[in-house]
């Protein structure tokens, strides 16, 4: 089930599974520090699992952790590699489908499109988790160039070696709507072992920062300020704008990622079909984005079935779940949060 697209040749590929009956040394070495680090970090009460985990600041889940510690030390990123990176539900899964059409416009008709035929997140991998999907840990030197990587990674927790060489597209997103568009992922997805969990308790643990890759607010940071510092190696971008223009940010994004639109490509309409082929309208509608289409597995026991990913697609839906003391309360967190930074996000009056 966990597949990605190789557009140079027009196949999937499929990660083989990992064999833990014969491990070499230097793994057992790396399990061993990874079981260690875990016992000495501070604890919470997670949103899929029973347990995140404080990690330099943000809240990760076990499997994640040691994603990031072999991503750190096993990944060799390309100065061509190109990262689209988001706090959760915060839009990469529209993003996924609009970066891999426009990198791969001149490989397929809109009519025959492979995202007409498979799930967004088979579009390219996602780094976090599918580092080690393979045994020995992939290097990712099947994938064609430009290597497209999506990660939900807060700027702060990636090596240097990756911020200081590759290109970043940064999608953020009003948190009262990132806060409900999560709590309804997890709920899907949270352990059937486990109680469910309740908005309240979602809504507490999200304005105190602990969710997975959290806290919210921090993340954006982290992202704002490194593209205020390198425009030219990331480009910050809002869900709502997107929203609201899609085809002036598709054509930011595609300048972005050195693949301009042409005059002749505009006046072809191939911007309005890249938007169209990518909507939320005509993606959840696939058979493929429904129940039964298909799924992602992201870890040996993770696994997200397509029409997990697609629910409502839209800005402000808070409204329909916060009083008027909770958004005070989001919007007071948020204000105080990016204070003299410049950025605005998601308040309202």
């Amino acid at each position: 089930m966990s597949t990605y697209l190789l557009p140079d040749q027009n196949v999937y590929f499929h990660p083989t599974s990992i064999n833990d009956e014969n491990p070499n040394e230097t793994e057992k070495q790396e399990e061993s520090y990874n079981n260690h680090l875990l016992a000495t970090l501070p604890k919470d009460k997670g949103w899929r699992s029973e347990t995140v985990f404080q990690y330099k600041g943000f809240w990760l889940s076990s499997q994640v952790v040691k994603g990031l510690l072999l991503i750190h030390n096993h990944f060799n990123p390309q100065p061509t590699d190109i990262f689209l990176s988001a706090f959760m539900k915060c839009g990469t899964t529209w993003l996924k489908a609009l970066m891999f059409a426009t990198a791969n416009r001149h490989r397929y008709k809109f009519s025959n499109h492979p995202l007409l035929r498979t799930g967004p997140h088979s579009a390219f991998p996602f780094l976090d988790t599918h580092i080690f999907l393979d045994h020995p840990i992939t290097n990712f030197d099947h994938l064609p160039v430009p290597r497209l990587f999506a990660t939900h990674f807060a700027h702060d927790l990636l090596p240097t070696s990756i911020t200081s060489t590759c290109k970043f597209v940064y999608v953020c997103r009003d948190p009262k709507d990132a806060l409900i568009s999560k709590w309804h992922f997890m709920s899907k997805i949270r352990s059937k072992e486990l109680a469910p969990l309740s908005f309240n308790e979602a809504y507490e643990l999200f304005c105190n920062g602990v969710s997975e890759y959290g806290p919210f607010w921090d993340h954006v940071l982290g992202y704002w300020k490194a593209s205020q510092e390198s425009p030219d190696k990331i480009l910050f971008l809002k869900y709502e704008e997107m929203k609201r223009e899609p085809a002036v940010e598709l054509k930011k994004l595609a300048a972005f990622m050195g693949m301009a639109f042409t005059a002749e490509e505009e006046d072809q309409g191939v911007v309005e079909e890249i938007v169209k082929l990518c909507s939320f309208e005509n993606l959840s509608n696939l058979e493929v984005n429904k129940d039964g289409g298909g799924g992602q597995k992201f870890t040996e026991k993770v696994v997200v079935e397509n029409q997990e990913f697609f629910r409502k697609g839209m800005v402000g839906d808070w409204k329909n779940y916060l009083t008027e003391e909770m958004k005070e309360r989001i919007d007071f967190i948020t204000a105080d949060k990016l204070k003299n930074s410049g950025l605005t996000l998601g308040i309202t009056k």
